[in-house]
This record gives structure tokens, sequence and C-alpha cells, in this order.
């Protein structure tokens, strides 16, 4: 059997064909596409298929926004996905949509050692419900329930929930986001563009001075990786506070996350940001506010936590799901 797999992100998009050989997923052909540069998912999709000559017997797509009623307005694109039409293009009587989140959830199974970094060992629970945490271009959360075969995923926008500061610090970052953008979710914080927005506040706030170079660099492209950079070299004491924020943010929020789910199976940080940030992640800030949460702090210390390492993960689990 041949499944077309996909991992559809504000960002980028990734394709590959997939042939199941002894119960395992044997890649076939995969490409990256950046996903701004065209009009609608189908335009990509049909590339990839004329570039490599398989017929997919099954297809499932892991997209970054809410699937409702097997279609999507994907909140960083200006697409509109419904699965019907797509299946309808490529010549299939079914095109699978799932939430990326769900599909990165699914891939955990496929993980090995080498593919996680444990933060936390905690005490796991196999059966456990499963949460993931992915910082990127946007903030997507996830859970995954066991069903007494396997993990389940479900779905949810978790990271549009409302920002809740936990310092006074953070209380000022709120309200300097609120004259710009009204409400505050977790996303305007711990997310590429999150980066952007604490770096902006520290900035005009005039917490620390900008260096000249940082601004030019920032100008001339993607912001968020010269924020991260200066932050993890030390050239910049703006971007380090930054980072430093940032860091403690995503912490509380994984913590949430743990606490909302009883995510006893383990809290994985997916997305593209935290395998870049691991070293930042594996300081004190991260775990202090993970953690430290009153009452249920001691159960807080018992749950796993990982850092997803390969970037695959939610290719992989689209293609799971498509054989699920």
């Amino acid at each position: 059997m041949v499944i077309l797999a996909g991992d559809v992100g504000g960002t980028s998009t990734r394709l590959a064909f997939f042939r199941v050989e002894e119960g395992a997923l044997v890649a076939l052909a995969e490409s990256h596409y950046p996903s701004a540069q065209y009009q609608t998912l189908y335009q990509i999709v049909a590339r990839f298929m004329g570039e490599h000559r398989f017929t997919a017997e099954r297809a499932c797509f892991g997209i970054a926004g809410p699937i409702l009623d097997e279609a999507v307005q994907t909140p960083n694109l200006p697409w509109h996905i419904d699965g019907a039409l797509l299946a309808h293009e490529v010549g299939l009587p079914r095109v699978l949509l799932i939430n990326d989140l769900a599909a990165n959830t699914y891939g955990i199974a496929a993980l090995k050692d080498e593919d996680v970094v444990v933060l936390n060992a905690g005490t796991p629970d196999p059966t456990g419900t499963i949460a993931v945490v992915s910082a990127g271009t946007g903030l997507g959360e996830s859970l995954a329930y066991w069903d007494g075969e396997r993990h389940r995923p479900l779905p949810s926008e978790a990271g549009h929930a409302d920002f809740a500061p936990r310092t006074d610090e953070e209380a000022q970052l709120l309200q300097y986001l609120k004259g710009e953008f009204g409400r505050v979710s977790y996303e305007r914080i711990v997310s590429g563009p999150g980066l952007v927005n604490i770096y902006r506040f520290l900035r005009d706030r005039r917490y620390a001075s900008e260096d000249p170079s940082v601004a030019a660099a920032l100008s001339q492209g993607d912001p968020a990786p010269v924020i991260t950079h200066a932050a993890l070299t030390g050239s910049s004491a703006l971007c380090a506070w930054t980072l430093e924020i940032f860091v403690a943010v995503y912490g509380a929020e994984c913590g949430n996350a743990a606490l909302r789910f009883l995510a006893t199976g383990g809290v994985y940080l997916g997305g593209g940001i935290a395998p870049r940030i691991l070293s930042k992640l594996q300081e004190p800030v991260f775990w202090d506010a993970f953690h430290t949460k009153g009452r249920l702090g001691s159960l807080l210390t018992t749950i796993p936590v990982k850092v997803i390492l390969n970037d695959r993960t939610a290719l992989l689990g689209a293609a799971c799901a498509a054989l699920v």
C-alpha cells in the first residue's frame, strides 16, 4: 500500500509517499515546499505528484488549524482546504485531514530514544494521557488518550487560549500586546512571531538597548532566528532577555497542559523552535515555570517532559493516521 502524507504548516509544507512493508513505513519520496509561495495546498500536492510518479491508495494531511466538517481555514495562510474537494483533485475516494498536532501526536509512537531529549524523567505511565505543545510559526497543543491498544489524539486549539501572566514583567507584556492586538493568546508569545513581540516590548519599554547590528539583521529576513542566535551566543542582552521570557512562558504553558490533560504519559515539546533552543530549555527557567503550580507542584515533578528532535514526526504521524 502506498500512502500520500503531508505536514502542512504556515512556513513550509512537507509531503511524502510511503509504502507499508512488514508493518513499517518506508519513505519512497519526500519534498519540502515554502507554503506562502502557493495559493492552494493542491498546487503543492500536484507539483509533488508530478515530480514523483507514485499512485497513492490513501492520503492524510496534518494541517495547522482547526479541522471542522473535513475542512479547515488555515490561520497562518490564506487557504481554505476542503477534504472532499482535495480528494477529487488528487483522484482518491477520500483524503483525511487532521490537525497538525494530532499528526505530531500520532508520530510519537514511531519515535526512537535518539529522537527525543529528556528534560524531566518523571514517572511515566505508558497508558497515561500524552500532551504535545509545539511552538513554531504558531503554537499548537494536542492530547492523546489510551484506548486500550494505542494512544489516540484529540486535537485542540489551546494555543489560542488567553495568556495569563505570572509576574509583573509578564503583566506589562500583556498590557503592551493588548494595545496592539486587543486580545492576547499564548500564541502571541510562544511562537516565532511571539519572540519578536517580546523583543519589541523590551525594546520599546527600554528594558535594554537595541544592538545596531541586531536591528540591521532583523530587517533582512525572518527575525525570530536572529533573536535566538544573538541570545544563545550572548551577543545581545536584549535578545537574551527576550529568550528568557519566552522560555519561562513556554514552560508555564507546558505545565498548564500537563494539568489540563493530566498528562501522566508525558509532555512533549514539538515544533521547530524547541530543538534550536534546547540548551536554554535545559536551564532552570523552563523547569521552574513548568512545575511551580502551587498545591499541584509535586504532581508536576512526576510528569515526564521531552523535546522532540525528529522534524519528520508529524509527517510520519499523518501516514500512521491514514492506516488507522
